[in-house]
């Protein structure tokens, strides 16, 4: 299991192999998805200074995902784009760790700071060509109030139209877009999330049961 003391001295040693290998623009994090506690899932990490990360940080829309998705759903992604808080565009791979029963324990990831490469993107295309389809790349988040305020705009954005000015149907439509993302596995979400859209918590609980049917 991941959280034996030798796979993590591991995925410790891989880590402080890939960044040196790579220099200090390259970030290795390992997600351990076995603790009850999924607001300080970052066990292993390496150059946090890039994402201003550190051990303990919570989790990243990535980690929601495999918590929420069934496991034979869940697959590697590679090469695709992702954004810090201060905008500095990353190359990212992210690798899920399995358990002999399939059930996702890790999450392996690797995120390259390419900003700099990018002003010179003719001479160097080969190495950050990125194979993406997000419009524009996810922003990392190092703690769940930013990840569940990422996840609440991404759902306004979806919906087009200000909480104000939202209809029944826009509500629910948003909300499950917050359930789908794993939003609710961040621990009292709940009372945020009822507050932004100004309904009871006993209402976004039909709602959710709406889009369960």
């Amino acid at each position: 299991m991941l959280t034996t003391s030798l796979d993590i001295n591991l995925f410790t040693q891989l880590a402080k192999g890939l960044a040196r290998q790579f220099g200090d623009h390259c970030e290795i994090v390992l997600h351990d998805l076995t603790k009850e506690d999924i607001d300080s899932s970052i066990v292993v990490i390496e150059n946090g200074h890039i994402t201003n990360r550190k051990i303990g940080d919570g989790p990243s829309h990535v980690v929601l995902e495999a918590l929420h998705e069934d496991p034979s759903l869940v697959k590697d992604r590679l090469g695709y784009l992702t954004k810090t808080a201060d905008g500095r565009i990353l190359k990212s791979t992210t690798l899920f760790i399995r358990d002999d029963d399939n059930k996702v324990i890790g999450i392996f990831a690797i995120n390259y700071d390419i900003t700099e490469l990018m002003m010179f993107d003719t001479a160097v295309r080969s190495l950050i060509s990125c194979d993406t389809k997000e419009k524009q790349p996810e922003r990392i988040t190092h703690n769940v109030n930013d990840l569940l305020d990422d996840l609440i705009e991404q759902s306004v954005a979806l919906v087009g139209k200000p909480v104000a000015l939202m209809t029944k149907d826009d509500k629910v439509a948003a909300i499950r877009f917050l359930n789908d993302s794993g939003a609710f596995l961040i621990t009292k979400s709940g009372d945020k999330v009822s507050k932004f859209f100004g309904i009871s918590k006993y209402t976004l609980y039909s709602y959710i049961d709406v889009n369960k049917r």
